[in-house]
């Protein structure tokens, strides 16, 4: 099982909309990737200085469903149209889970 991490800062100019806008499109993929075996988002609580704003754990079978996560048309739509304008920052991590 591959685990993938992903963690958003905001621009300081992304209103509540916005950041409702991102959550929602990305509460989209599992269904529309079909590859999900896991799949957790949400905004942090604010519990620590220099945290990022969102978080995406999506747990998937193995290498190639990550692929077709990854690649996915309406992952990369998401990705240009709701999420980058949205963005100031991004970390990303993929690891093997035992």
């Amino acid at each position: 099982m591959i685990r993938h991490v992903v963690l958003f800062r905001f621009r300081d100019d992304v209103d509540a909309a916005q950041r409702q806008a991102v959550h929602d499109a990305i509460a989209t993929m599992p269904e529309a990737t079909g590859v999900t075996e896991a799949y957790a988002i949400g905004g942090d609580l604010g519990l620590g200085e220099d945290n990022y704003d969102f978080a995406v754990v999506a747990d998937l079978a193995d290498r190639a469903a990550y692929e077709a996560y990854r690649d996915h048309p309406e992952h990369r739509r998401i990705i240009t149209e709701v999420i980058r304008p949205a963005i100031s920052a991004r970390a990303a991590v993929q690891y093997e889970v035992t």
